[in-house]
């Protein structure tokens, strides 16, 4: 997979506040919510109509009467051929005897701004 030239649908850049990999159209960063400047004043983002067609979240408590637990939080995106194009280890940590963690997952989409991708 080839990276799309920059301007093109799919072009990332890096967040100036977070230094997470973003999309180059993206005028506030998902990962840290910080209004990104360009092109203009701050106070001139317009912010284009965002839909979330996927939002997932379950939790689970570790049984009281159980030791400490460990989990990894994994991410993967695969492609509608099946072959996996992203894997992220998104978080790990312990959970004691009674706690409980809540995970959340959701995919925002914007539409791209007429321009095309080759992939």
């Amino acid at each position: 997979m080839t990276a799309p030239h920059a301007g093109a649908a799919g072009a990332t850049r890096t967040c100036p506040h977070c230094r997470e990999k973003i999309l180059e159209s993206a005028q506030v960063c998902p990962a840290c919510n910080h209004k990104l400047r360009y092109g203009g004043p701050a106070g001139d983002l317009v912010t284009p109509a965002t839909l979330t067609p996927l939002h997932v979240e379950g939790s689970f408590r570790n049984p009281a009467d159980s030791g400490a637990w460990e989990y990894s939080m994994v991410l993967t995106i695969r492609n509608e051929r099946g072959e996996e194009i992203a894997r992220r280890l998104v978080g790990v940590g312990a959970m004691q005897p009674g706690e409980q963690r809540t995970f959340a997952l959701s995919v925002e989409m914007n539409p791209a701004s007429g321009k095309r991708t080759r992939h």
